[in-house]
């Protein structure tokens, strides 16, 4: 599988190429058990950041590399050899695999848990609130990290744990400092004396640009007063669409809380 990698600003990061396999076609009890990996909360993301705006705490970003890959399979799994690896010494022999891959049904659960067991081995303790979140407390400063698959962001007063957490982290995974957070989830985050300011110009921009609206003039007010949602021309709506919009716009309602009640109608 191919794609490409894009910065805050929409401009192309970098090509990636991944080996990806077939999961649909792994069957329940034999080929994965459990597939559940829990992904970090907004509401805890943005506690996060009022945090370390509140108590002047650095915010870094660490991007760990091809992360599934680092996951240990528990299920014996087996995958046809790949295009372009084919040849006289390969015909009736399969790869088994020991690590997972992108397309398995359980490779966020084996990462995940890979991660966990590093985290807890550099003596953090995970949040019962949100399972992406761990902190130590060392000598009266504290440091956290909340994980969303591979975005990791670091948080906390204790420097010297922050750069031996790096290391420890760097030591179990291939992982790339990334230095301070500007970009994270499709939310850009600005720092001033004055605070921590987020938005999400980027996302705005290509949600406009999908829906043709990007010609649009601004409104005061997202929407009028006792209105109700109705099809002018009498035909069916799309509702995939409709309801994939619908999903977009609650996502933007994280850093617009003004279109919230328009939202929700």
């Amino acid at each position: 599988m191919y794609t490409v990698k894009q910065r805050a600003d929409g401009s192309m990061e970098t090509h990636k190429a991944s080996l990806v396999s077939k999961g649909f076609t792994q069957t329940l009890g034999i080929d994965y058990q459990e597939t559940f990996a829990p992904v970090a909360k907004m509401n805890t993301i943005r506690i996060l950041l009022s945090c370390a705006a509140a108590r002047n705490w650095k915010l870094e970003q660490l991007d760990v590399k091809n992360a599934f890959l680092h996951g240990n399979l528990e299920e014996e799994v087996y995958l046809q050899v790949p295009p372009g690896f084919t040849g006289d010494e390969t015909i009736g022999k399969a790869c088994r695999l020991k690590k997972a891959l992108y397309g398995l049904k359980q490779s966020p659960r084996a990462w995940f848990d890979r991660f966990w067991r590093a985290m807890v081995t550099a003596g953090y303790r995970q949040s019962n609130g949100d399972h992406t979140l761990f902190i130590r407390q060392r000598q009266g400063r504290m440091t956290a990290l909340i994980v969303y698959v591979d975005d990791i962001v670091l948080a906390g007063d204790d420097e010297k744990e922050v750069i031996r957490l790096k290391k420890h982290l760097a030591s179990e995974f291939e992982t790339k400092e990334l230095g301070e957070l500007k970009y994270f989830l499709g939310i850009e985050v600005a720092r001033s004396s004055k605070g921590i300011f987020i938005s999400q110009r980027k996302y705005v921009l290509d949600l406009l640009k999908e829906t043709g609206m990007l010609g649009c003039k601004p409104v005061d007010s997202p929407i009028e007063a006792n209105h109700r949602l109705k099809s002018d021309d009498g035909k069916e709506v799309d509702r995939d669409r409709y309801q994939r919009l619908v999903g977009k716009l609650i996502y933007l309602s994280h850093t617009r809380p003004d279109i919230a009640y328009a939202v929700s109608v």
